[in-house]
């Protein structure tokens, strides 16, 4: 059988154009297209062709590079520096400009505001080619790692352990200076000592500052490296993160907005993700779909007033839990006497309302009388404290069995299995093909920026699969 052998010193003759380096259907093409359309001046960067200083790279040709790269999981500001080099759909997307690492890493720090901004213009372009209708819209959350260590995570606590444990090393290295002999002054025994002392006296006052801070901003805990981020909890175990939300499109699975929040849970996030979604399209969506993790009543309320169909199981539909026997939705309201009917028929009158959880506590005692629980034949069952069975009851109580109701119906059982293969595909996308596990910005600005791109990377994926290179550059000429 022949084989065929590579060559290295044989002549070839490359096109005389950087042009010619890409077909005409090459993806790249696209994302120089899309770029080329983005408003500039809208995303924030400034344009002066007349500024004096050595000349700075084209902002454009940078958006392409961070843009591309993303998009097929360049992030590193030194592989898109190697990337410029070395792939050929690089060197034709910049033009054969080569920017190195601190430029392009210079460059997305100092722009996280216009960043943050491409996926706004980007969605109004899906929109504009009726790739995104706006009728039913998807909220999800994914943790996402920090640019920080967990073990860079100060509480009050950690700090008091700490400033003990240096205070009591302090004395211990002025003791042992103190036993040293004049003679042996600059021996490296105790020019060791003066150094570690140095140090320690530096930590204590960088763990000091935090300790202020904890206290001054009434915070549980801070991350010395990143102070925005929390710690968050995920498959991996528990680490120093941001919750990153994302709000789908129905029609084609379309990314509308994308955030960035520092918020360990969803549970108070569905307004104000759905809120700026709206902010895209002329009217708001018709019908509003999440996970069980949004499910707050007080939150879900907000929208649900806007006339928008919500749809968010609870906690018990989620679980797919029956109600037991002596479980609360056996217990019958009475609006008039405000108080519960249990299904014994006995009443269980208004005790009061708790601050700390934000509900109304009904409680099935007599003032100094025993409890009326104590002479049920049920006592045991369905409580044993020895002051009778409590019902809680929400502020928004009834909004919650409505919306638990609207749930069930054919309509929204219908868009809610919908929810996993929209919502859940672009961070699918994100975190296992472009292989994002952790944010390389730090700061609420820097995440949100980055979000931004992903997001950003994933609609302009999107919009080849459907259009097609040449088609959606024919779309954006118009």
């Amino acid at each position: 059988m022949a084989y065929r052998y590579g060559e290295r010193h044989q002549m070839n003759l490359f096109p005389q154009s950087v042009e010619d380096y890409v077909s005409a259907d090459d993806p790249v093409r696209a994302y120089d297209g899309i770029v080329e359309a983005l408003d500039f001046k809208e995303l924030g960067i400034e344009w002066d062709e007349g500024q004096v200083g050595n000349p700075e790279y084209d902002p454009k040709a940078m958006i392409k590079l961070l843009t591309y790269g993303y998009s097929y999981g360049i992030r590193s500001s030194r592989k898109l520096e190697r990337a410029v080099y070395h792939n050929i759909s690089f060197i034709w997307l910049m033009g054969s400009l080569k920017p190195d690492h601190k430029t392009i890493a210079r460059f997305r720090k100092n722009n996280k505001g216009a960043l943050k901004n491409i996926l706004k213009q980007c969605a109004r372009m899906c929109i504009k080619l009726g790739l995104i209708e706006g009728n039913t819209l998807f909220v999800d959350g994914s943790k996402i790692r920090a640019a920080a260590s967990i073990n860079n995570t100060w509480s009050e606590e950690k700090c008091a352990r700490y400033l003990n444990k240096i205070e009591e090393r302090i004395v211990s290295i002025l003791r042992e200076s103190e036993t040293i002999d004049d003679k042996e002054q600059e021996q490296e025994s105790l020019v060791k000592l003066k150094k570690e002392l140095g140090d320690k006296e530096a930590l204590k006052t960088k763990i000091q500052e935090i300790l202020k801070e904890l206290k001054s901003e009434d915070k549980k805990s801070i991350n010395s490296t990143d102070h925005e981020c929390v710690k968050v909890k995920g498959r991996q175990g528990t680490h120093s993160g941001y919750n990153g939300q994302i709000v789908v499109d129905e029609k084609h699975g379309l990314i509308v907005n994308s955030d960035v929040v520092n918020e360990s849970t969803d549970r108070k996030q569905f307004t104000n993700q759905i809120n700026q979604a709206n902010q895209m399209f002329d009217k708001p969506c018709s019908n509003a779909c999440a996970d069980a993790g949004y499910a707050s009543t007080s939150d879900l309320k907000q929208i649900d007033e806007r006339k928008i169909t919500v749809i968010v199981p609870s906690q018990n539909q989620a679980n797919g839990k029956e109600p037991g026997k002596f479980d609360k939705e056996h217990f019958a309201y009475d609006k008039q006497k405000d108080c519960y009917i249990c299904p014994e028929g006995q009443e269980i009158p208004y005790s009061h309302f708790s601050t700390k959880k934000q509900h109304v506590a009904y409680r099935s005692y007599r003032f100094k009388d025993a409890s009326i629980c104590f002479a049920c034949r049920f006592y045991g069952a369905c409580t044993d404290s020895k002051r009778g069975r409590t019902v809680t009851r929400l502020p928004d109580e009834e909004t919650k069995l409505k919306l638990e109701k609207q749930y069930k119906t054919d309509q929204c059982q219908a868009i809610y299995k919908l929810r996993k293969q929209k919502v859940e595909l672009p961070f699918g996308h994100i975190k296992r093909n472009l292989g994002v596990n952790a944010f390389l910005l730090r700061g609420l600005e820097g995440v949100r920026a980055e979000m931004s791109l992903l997001s950003t990377c994933f609609n302009i994926s999107r919009m080849i699969t459907l259009l097609g290179v040449r088609s959606l550059l024919a779309e954006l000429s118009y």
